[in-house]
């Protein structure tokens, strides 16, 4: 049977200008823009010790995992190094939700963009005996 291998990417609408929306997500987020706007993630960046996946999950259509935000979606970034970034987000003014918080699969924290779209970022962590209930 033929299936999904992966994500192979996530798009979304802007409520204002989506150039705006992107130059955003390149400075704030260090997403690599291209010429076409958007931006390519490869795995070999990715230096976590998972050696890189994607979580996919459909939740329930009261859940409150989304709040503040009224979307739909939620994105969930990984990201090198936590700490660091939030410190870069908070100077630069951006809404740090919550986080980081540390479970036993990596470090969390939620954002907001300015399209009030909530961010989750993650600091992958090997998700083992050792680190059960980190």
């Amino acid at each position: 049977m033929a299936k999904v291998t992966g994500i192979g990417g996530v798009f979304f609408k802007s409520k204002g200008d989506p150039k705006t929306l992107a130059a955003w997500y390149e400075k704030h987020l260090g997403m690599p823009l291209e010429a076409f706007g958007g931006a390519i993630l490869k795995w070999p960046n990715d230096t976590a010790g998972d050696k890189g996946l994607t979580v996919w999950h459909v939740a329930e259509q009261d859940t409150k995992w989304f709040s503040p935000s009224a979307s739909s979606f939620m994105i969930n970034y990984r990201v090198d190094n936590l700490v660091e970034l939030l410190e870069q987000l908070r100077a630069a003014g951006v809404v740090i939700v919550d986080g980081p918080q540390s479970h036993e699969n990596g470090k969390f924290a939620w954002i907001m963009d300015p399209d009030e779209n909530k961010i989750e970022l993650w600091e992958p962590m090997a998700w083992d005996e050792k680190n059960k209930g980190a």
